[in-house]
């Protein structure tokens, strides 16, 4: 598998190496061991989510008040999204940075999201289907929703048409917002 830190620190690209034979492909999508060496601590699943979502919908951006906090690894198993994660981690030196990755069910590429790093991804196929490996269960009531549309953040979700998103997420505050709020986790309470 390859990996790739991107410019959000502590957030991950996995590629997995294929083996194509007659049959199709075979490849290792997920590896506790692995994603615990290259993230520096372990990685436990707790709990496994699915999402399937028309052409041209946008899900985010999203994470989870820290404690408890929740590190995500995402995958496209059905279709392609640009997916997208934004530091949000107060005193990070890299606050509000922004990462964009195509995920497709083909290349089998994940993104290792850590705590207090928010997601988000905008669907480019009909019926995309999107797996969420979290490290902790859901918590009624912890969730953190910043509007993915926010101008401040500019994310580059590369739209022709306003994209279908849900009532929560197209209110949800911006990222100014959020942080005068108190929402967001600390850098160093994640670190």
């Amino acid at each position: 598998m390859r990996v790739v830190e991107t410019r959000v620190p502590g957030a991950f690209v996995f590629t997995p190496d294929q083996i194509p034979d007659a049959r199709g492909v075979f490849f290792e999508s997920f590896r506790c061991d692995l994603v615990g060496d290259v993230v520096g601590r372990p990685f436990r699943p707790a709990q496994i989510n699915y999402s399937t979502s028309g052409r041209n919908t946008l899900r985010g951006i999203h994470g989870v008040k820290v404690p408890p906090g929740q590190a995500k690894y995402v995958t496209c198993v059905r279709g392609a999204l640009r997916d997208i994660v934004v530091d949000l981690r107060v005193g990070s030196p890299t606050f509000g940075a922004h990462h964009e990755t195509l995920l497709d069910a083909e290349s089998g590429r994940c993104v290792y999201v850590p705590e207090g790093v928010g997601h988000g991804f905008l669907t480019l196929t009909d019926d995309a289907c999107v797996c969420y490996v979290v490290s902790t269960l859901y918590v009624p009531g912890t969730q953190i929703d910043i509007n993915p549309l926010d101008p401040d953040m500019a994310l580059p979700w590369g739209f022709s048409e306003r994209p279908l998103m849900s009532e929560k997420d197209a209110k949800a505050p911006g990222v100014q917002a959020a942080l005068a709020s108190g929402l967001l986790a600390d850098w160093h309470d994640v670190r």
